[in-house]
């Protein structure tokens, strides 16, 4: 009898197991263990902590919050760019049990509104401005529409002083036995389909766990260092960063606010880093740096690379020039906390370069086919689905949302289209979702049509993601006029949509079109609207450009 196909099923196995701290018992055994040890070094003001300084000023801001009247379950936004107050705010929000809510720093106010009152945000600690965004202003515009904002925070202000210089006797070790790991402790939004998006819930237990197996994978030691130029506000920076980097005794490194190639570069030499996170874009502007054949990154050897999928060549080169030979690319989603695989160390080039790597420890991994549910045989390609202690609680507030990507069984639906070779790695091969991933922000381009609706001139708007370069993706629009009036111009949108959606939503190509190519049932059809793109657009030799 011939043998049944070996299913596009695996398990991460592995001798380590599980933490079953809470983020703040975790934080402290770090801090008994390494306290001397540098855990934090914010390069723009030259700042630096050990494990026991950050330590203080993290209980200091935790405090603070209490004084508001702050407890656990309650919200607590951070609106604001990379910085050490970020890092002191997302660990004291954790040990008091506050909810972290990210807001994206490129939100502007009809986003913010929707999200302080979608969390039903009671705090906010916010940067006053940064470059060309002023936050405080958009806050004060945004909150006579917020019944549960209570207090804003500026960093830096002086209402951030008065926080952490508020005296207060709270016993936060009692405070900390008061809560579980299983309890919400983050809530990060990711752009949604009916045009707002959704809140991914996640607990002390998924993201601890997830950056501790990350950092284990990676080989972390408290001898690591870790520039971190990706956001905080992403599972990227919080998560692969700063809690991958706790949770072994490492030291975090912020190259600047926001990303900078120069920055980032000079801080990996001079601060001699032995690991460098960014998406493919951030990797190809360091490449192109001049100084970066010149300056010594003899203790780089290892980092992260995820976001989008990463060019071929552009892996060859961070292996070969900047010297990260154990570079790993991963893979996941914000609602699985977020790394679902990882390459390994030891993997092959062929296989970091090729590949998203095998299943994380203590995951499942299966691929199905998105008709039936079924599990295909290896190597034929469907929908990407995981389980375990990494999948969200759930969207918040939002029962109905969540049940439509979490099954019965706890199998997360991912949206993305994978296959599984007969050693258990996966390759991404597209997505079933209409989702654009341009530079590692995941764009929805209902949201952007929506938008465009508004518009006086235009009827009908289709936004597709088309190849790029630099960004993986880049977003096109087409549009469909209303009867008589004169057609818009890319220009025309950029100035409509500046100041009012996110900058990376923007449309950088529009196509007027009297009608969209679409089905017999009337479906429209974006597969042939994106390989039309190509030629339109004569992108070509973007489209060819292979990635993992």
């Amino acid at each position: 009898m011939p043998q049944p196909a070996l299913l596009s099923y695996t398990s991460g196995t592995s001798p380590t197991p599980l933490l079953g701290d809470t983020i703040g018992d975790n934080f402290d055994r770090a801090v008994a263990a390494h306290g001397d040890r540098e855990a934090l070094v914010e390069r723009a003001t030259g700042r630096r902590w050990t494990y026991r300084e950050l330590a203080a000023e993290v209980d200091a801001v935790a405090r603070g919050l209490l004084g508001l009247g702050v407890g656990k379950g309650d919200r607590v936004g951070i609106w604001a760019p990379n910085g050490a107050e970020w890092v002191f705010t997302q660990y004291a929000t954790a040990k008091i049990g506050a909810i972290l809510v990210n807001i994206n720093p490129a939100y502007r106010v009809h986003e913010l509104r929707y999200v302080l009152n979608q969390a039903g945000i009671r705090t906010l600690i916010a940067a006053p401005s940064f470059k060309t965004s002023d936050y405080a202003a958009m806050i004060e515009e945004a909150r006579p529409d917020c019944a549960a904002l209570r207090d804003v925070v500026l960093i830096g202000d002086e209402s951030w002083d008065s926080l952490v210089r508020a005296e207060s006797t709270a016993d936060l070790a009692a405070i900390g036995r008061t809560l579980s790991a299983d309890d919400p402790i983050n809530i990060q939004y990711t752009s949604g389909t009916t045009g707002f998006p959704k809140g991914a819930t996640l607990s002390h237990h998924n993201i601890l766990n997830n950056g501790f197996f990350i950092g284990e994978l990676c080989h972390y030691t408290e001898r690591d260092r870790i520039c971190i130029p990706v956001p905080f506000y992403h599972c990227f920076g919080m998560v692969l960063g700063n809690l991958a980097a706790t949770s072994h005794g490492a030291c975090v490194v912020i190259p600047a606010p926001a990303f900078d190639a120069g920055a980032t570069l000079a801080a990996v030499a001079e601060e001699e880093c032995t690991s460098l996170y960014g998406v493919p874009t951030m990797f190809i502007a360091i490449l192109a740096q001049p100084a970066v054949d010149n300056v010594d990154l003899s203790a780089l050897r290892t980092g992260i690379m995820a976001g989008s999928p990463c060019p071929v060549e552009v892996m060859k080169q961070v292996i070969e020039r900047l010297g990260m030979t154990e570079v790993a690319i991963c893979c996941g989603m914000t609602e699985t906390s977020p790394v679902s695989a990882q390459t390994r160390a030891d993997d092959s080039i062929d296989r970091r370069v090729s590949t998203v790597g095998r299943v994380h420890p203590h995951l499942e991994v299966k691929i199905i086919d998105p008709e039936t549910g079924l599990t295909v045989p290896r190597g034929v390609p469907g929908e990407f689905c995981t389980r375990g202690y990494s999948v969200m609680l759930g969207y918040w507030n939002q029962p109905d949302k969540t049940a439509e990507a979490i099954d019965s069984a706890r199998w997360m639906h991912t949206g993305d289209l994978a296959v599984m070779d007969d050693d258990g790695y996966l390759t991404i091969t597209g997505r079933i979702k209409d989702m654009v991933i341009r530079g590692g922000e995941n764009i929805y381009p209902r949201e952007i049509e929506e938008f465009l609706y508004t518009h006086p001139r235009i009827l009908d708007a289709q936004v597709i993601g088309v190849p790029d370069k630099r960004y993986g993706e880049e977003l096109m629009a087409w549009v469909r006029m209303r009867e008589g009036v004169e057609p818009v111009t890319a220009e025309e949108i950029r100035e409509y949509c500046a100041g009012k959606i996110a900058h990376y939503k923007i449309p950088r190509y529009v196509h007027v079109v009297t009608e969209f190519p679409m089905t017999v049932t009337g479906k429209i059809r974006k597969v042939e609207m994106r390989q039309a793109a190509v030629e339109i657009l004569g992108l070509g030799d973007a489209a060819a450009v292979e990635h993992a």
